[in-house]
């Protein structure tokens, strides 16, 4: 009979290793489960390298597509009839993610081995996020499971295009600085010292402008590397910071005031809790439980915590709308139209037009800031490019209106 290898955490999330003999790996697999041991890893023994082999950055990720198309697709198949495990056994062949397709692999086997759909998830969080393992776990508890993967599906679709929007909003302006700084640079380093030597031939006495952009050509030049490190430095320290709680609060609360960009992630923010906390409403998921999912993916502690004092507001009987008032990130629009949800009972559908609407307002909030940002940011090209070659030409200017005269 053969031995396998396995891997396993207990309830209590302890790590444990051992060998047992069985016909198959699925057959560990549940003899693990009714031990109390959820198998992470099972391989037998003598077969091929023990060893997995894995290159850091040559692993292919499981993107955001991979997943919509797989949810698309296995919802179609259940809807059609098509048993689970066939479903599985099809998408994982057809599969061209290497890593995706072994994961899929992984799912098909335990739940031939008894498990639920939702466990066999479970074991993989890099690709089944806790958002998606609670909605199938509903879907299946309440025999809407194809229901349930459309939504899925929707909602990954509708959550990657607001991250495509918020990345545009970014990468532009963050571009034409990045461009700005490295033009700058090359004038300071490369340029400037070639016209400082052609003045010194010129002899006399430098006007103000010219003098002081000189004078920052040197620095640059001397404390180059001092530069470099202070910058890497400081975005060490931020990071730093960031990773503590403490500081992670105050640069998240920070970042809702920030102009311009403070109203684009709040709104962001919005769109968000909404549409995932609609999504699981309507999916049959238990609101705290729900609440607990989408206060950890806020990605903004100010936003956790007013989602916390409105799990907590629940928990004690009363209301969602006045906590989310009382925290002062949610527009009052928002708090009236959840409470005017509450009232009629239609908490889910609330929230789905919610995230509808600001949907729609974070496309023209990043519609305006692109169109707001192109002419500011031109400005400012042109400001210190300009400013640097005027700075330059104004000896020349003065040693040909005294050639002149």
């Amino acid at each position: 009979m053969p031995k396998f290898s396995w891997e396993g955490t207990t309830r209590r999330g302890k790590t444990q290793k051992g060998d047992m003999e069985a016909p198959n790996a699925g057959l560990v697999t549940a003899a693990l489960k009714r031990q109390g041991i959820m198998a992470t890893k099972v391989k037998e023994r003598g077969k091929g390298l023990d060893i997995e082999i894995k290159i850091p950055g040559f692993q292919p990720k499981v993107t955001t597509k991979d997943l919509v198309v797989f949810t698309r697709q296995f919802s179609t198949m259940i809807d059609a009839g098509l048993p689970l495990v066939q479903c599985l056994d099809i998408l994982s062949k057809q599969q061209e993610n290497k890593t995706f397709k072994k994961i899929l692999l992984d799912v098909k086997e335990s739940v031939e081995s008894g498990s639920t759909f939702a466990d066999a998830l479970k074991k993989h969080p890099r690709a089944f996020d806790e958002l998606y393992v609670n909605l199938v776990a509903a879907g299946e508890v309440g025999g809407i499971l194809d229901t349930i993967l459309n939504r899925l599906a929707a909602y990954i679709e509708k959550a990657l295009k607001l991250k495509k929007q918020v990345k545009s909003a970014m990468t532009y302006p963050a571009t034409i600085v990045g461009i700005a700084i490295v033009v700058i640079s090359v004038i300071m380093i490369f340029v400037i010292p070639a016209f400082e030597k052609m003045f010194a031939d010129f002899g006399g006495a430098l006007p103000a402008p010219t003098q002081i952009v000189i004078n920052m050509s040197r620095f640059i030049q001397d404390y180059i590397l001092v530069i470099i490190g202070a910058i890497v430095l400081a975005i060490f320290a931020v990071k730093k910071i960031y990773r503590t709680r403490t500081g992670r609060e105050k640069i998240d609360a920070w970042l809702l005031k920030v102009p311009i960009f403070g109203i684009l992630i709040r709104k962001v923010a919005v769109a968000k809790f909404t549409r995932t906390l609609g999504t699981m409403v309507s999916s049959g998921v238990p609101i705290l439980d729900g609440l607990e999912i989408v206060a950890k993916t806020a990605g903004n502690k100010t936003v956790e915590k007013a989602i916390y004092k409105v799990k907590q507001s629940i928990s004690e009987g009363k209301t969602i709308a006045e906590p989310l008032e009382q925290s002062g990130v949610f527009p009052p629009m928002v708090c009236q139209m959840i409470a005017v949800g509450e009232q009629s009972g239609a908490v889910d559908t609330m929230l789905n037009k919610i995230a509808d609407f600001y949907d729609d307002e974070v496309d023209d909030a990043v519609a305006n800031l692109t169109a707001m940002m192109e002419p500011l940011l031109m400005l400012f090209l042109g400001t210190t490019v300009g400013g640097l070659v005027i700075a330059m030409y104004l000896p020349i200017f003065k040693l040909a209106g005294t050639v002149a005269g």
